[in-house]
């Protein structure tokens, strides 16, 4: 620790910052669907998954060692480097967050690192063969494995209670949700907060601090615990509302397959080193049980998004993290210049979600009402979108199909329309 520079330390803060928006951008990941489905309360369900989190941090170093040691060569890397890399990240997190998609945390990560390294020392600083394999493979094979099994596990589950009471089988499936929701948490603590890890070791083995090849020392591993475990507990609540509500609508018994699958896929490949993302892996989970249940429904407009965001993640950090390199090679003052634009860019980011709040109270609504979407797009962009892929309530059938139809119903609250858009509570509900 004597040995640390001021860089060195502005790099090991800048990770765990990092860390902490993972936390907070992957919370969706294990909780979205049991939030949604109403087996835990929003606050309980992330605080449970803060402490799992923490947990699952101290299982594996297995991740750490292959971001420490194989995607990038280590011989002639630059602490400001591996700086320049997490501004990159940190910034696509933000903007994906505040735009409510689950991109992936995992692949900010690594995109930054390949851009502010190529800037920095060229294509041959990185170890092609480690990204392929470890990286772009498991990026494509993960969530089609995981939504594969969660489309036959929802499947064997409602053809083994077909014959059952439904309310009673969903008290027991919600149990289960909560019990399968705590592993996904789990392995998330496991597979993510190694990035951390993994990245702290590097800036140490650049800086001289450790040698190579080294694990990461233990205080490493419990500060990158406790930030993303902090960050989880903040919950990301516009990504929960997208994971939970806007990809397809879950029952208990999907929920419990989907969760199930992306758990078992997230601590097999975390075991064998394989750093996937878990919101490809938990994303392609719950559109599997989505498809899994007859007459269930993805929303293919949010997926597709959701896609478009998966497809520029790399490429998108790594421009600004070679450009941040561009920047930081310059000398101290392009130092504290890119740290004034981290500084500035995740302000402006902040202000922008404060302008449509997305919390605890609000992150369950059935409809998306226009103050909520998110600020880069139109009020009733995605609302409509999922309304005219969506069957329309069993309540609100008859009213659909037979506009001129009396409603004998009396409702005294405001109402939601099939469009999304909030009636107005002064007038009475006629159709």
């Amino acid at each position: 620790m004597e040995h640390i520079t001021l860089l060195l330390g502005i790099v090991i803060a800048t990770a765990l910052v990092f860390d902490f928006t993972n936390g907070f951008h992957d919370t969706a990941n294990a909780m979205a669907t049991t939030i949604s489905t109403g087996a835990l309360k929003p606050k309980t369900a992330v605080a449970m998954s803060a402490v799992l989190n923490l947990v699952g941090a101290f299982l594996s170093v297995e991740v750490a060692k292959t971001i420490s040691g194989g995607i990038v060569n280590e011989d002639g890397l630059k602490t400001e480097v591996i700086f320049a890399a997490l501004v990159g990240a940190i910034l696509w997190n933000l903007l994906t967050w505040l735009v409510g998609l689950p991109s992936s945390s995992s692949h900010a990560l690594f995109g930054g690192l390949i851009g502010a390294a190529v800037m920095s020392m060229g294509w041959s600083s990185i170890n092609g063969g480690t990204v392929v394999t470890k990286i772009l493979i498991p990026a494509v094979a993960a969530p089609l494995v995981a939504g594969i099994a969660a489309t036959l596990a929802t499947r064997l589950t409602y053809r083994i209670g077909r014959n059952t009471d439904q309310k009673a089988t969903a008290k027991g499936y919600r149990a289960g949700q909560i019990a399968s929701a705590g592993l996904v948490s789990l392995a998330h603590g496991t597979n993510d907060a190694q990035k951390t890890m993994g990245i702290i070791t590097l800036a140490l083995i650049t800086g001289g601090v450790l040698n190579p090849g080294a694990n990461p020392p233990m205080w490493v591993i419990v500060s990158a615990g406790v930030a993303i475990a902090l960050g989880t507990y903040l919950g990301g609540w516009r990504i929960i509302r997208t994971m939970g509500k806007g990809l397809t609508d879950l029952a208990p018994q999907q929920g419990f397959a989907a969760q199930t699958s992306a758990a078992t896929a997230i601590l097999a490949s975390s075991h064998i080193g394989f750093s996937l993302s878990t919101t490809q892996v938990c994303s392609g989970a719950v559109m599997g049980a989505g498809l899994g249940r007859k007459g269930g429904v993805v929303r293919w407009s949010t997926a597709t998004r959701m896609f478009v965001a998966w497809g520029l993640t790399l490429p998108a950090a790594g421009l600004v993290g070679a450009g941040a390199e561009f920047l930081t090679k310059q000398g101290p003052w392009g130092v504290a210049a890119t740290a004034a634009l981290l500084i500035a860019g995740a302000s402006v980011i902040w202000v922008l979600s404060r302008r449509n709040s997305v919390d605890h109270t609000n992150v369950t609504d059935d409809e998306i009402r226009s103050g909520d979407t998110p600020a880069a797009e139109p009020a009733g962009v995605v609302t409509t979108a999922i309304a005219a892929v969506t069957p329309p309530p069993a309540g609100a059938m008859a009213a659909s199909v037979l506009p001129g139809a009396p409603v004998k119903a009396t409702v005294s609250a405001p109402t939601t329309t099939t469009t999304g858009a909030m009636a107005d509570p002064a007038r009475p509900a006629t159709v």
